[in-house]
């Protein structure tokens, strides 16, 4: 009986682990995050990727140009790394209703699903990430809060089967037109 009861407790406490916050919870923050209008200009962002242990393993800054065509977005990213790499990302950003997105870029495993709420948007998916000569499909829970007009703070945790793999950070400036 006891060893049943062990069993149901961490059953519950597993699933009470893999509950999440909702973007909703976000919905009176201030400022108003519109993806439409942030994302739209040139954009810098500075961030790192953490492994799980917390250590930084790569600095990047991003050159992001964003454009709208009404309900479809773009945003052409170039990245620079710490060792002198380069990478691009396109993203394309569709707007499914009033607080939901997709996005599909050529690295991203089926479609991004993104969620926003007041100051903050919530984005779902998973990346096709290569390290070492392999290509492994990561999932990122990706949270964005903007912070005023210029900046928006960015954190994306990153696992794989449930295990946490590490953590990016990213800090974003909208550039005066």
């Amino acid at each position: 009986m006891i060893k049943k009861l062990f069993l149901l407790l961490s059953g519950l406490l597993s699933l009470a682990g893999c509950a999440s916050i909702d973007a909703e919870k976000y919905r009176d923050q201030m400022p108003v995050l519109d993806l439409r209008e942030y994302f739209n200009g040139t954009l810098d962002a500075h961030g790192i990727f953490q492994d799980r242990s917390g250590e930084v393993v790569k600095r990047f800054h991003v050159l992001i140009e964003a454009s709208w065509k009404g309900d479809v977005g773009t945003l052409d990213e170039y990245f620079t790394y710490s060792d002198g790499s380069t990478q691009r990302r396109v993203w394309t950003l569709t707007r499914t209703g009033p607080d939901r997105y997709i996005g599909t870029a050529d690295d991203v495993v089926g479609e991004a699903l993104g969620e926003s709420a007041g100051n903050a948007l919530r984005w779902r998916y998973v990346m096709a990430l290569p390290v070492d000569g392999k290509v492994y499909n990561v999932d990122f829970d990706d949270w964005m809060f903007l912070m005023d007009d210029k900046v928006m703070l960015n954190r994306s945790a990153m696992s794989k089967w449930g295990i946490h793999l590490g953590e990016v950070t990213l800090s974003f400036y909208k550039r005066s037109r």
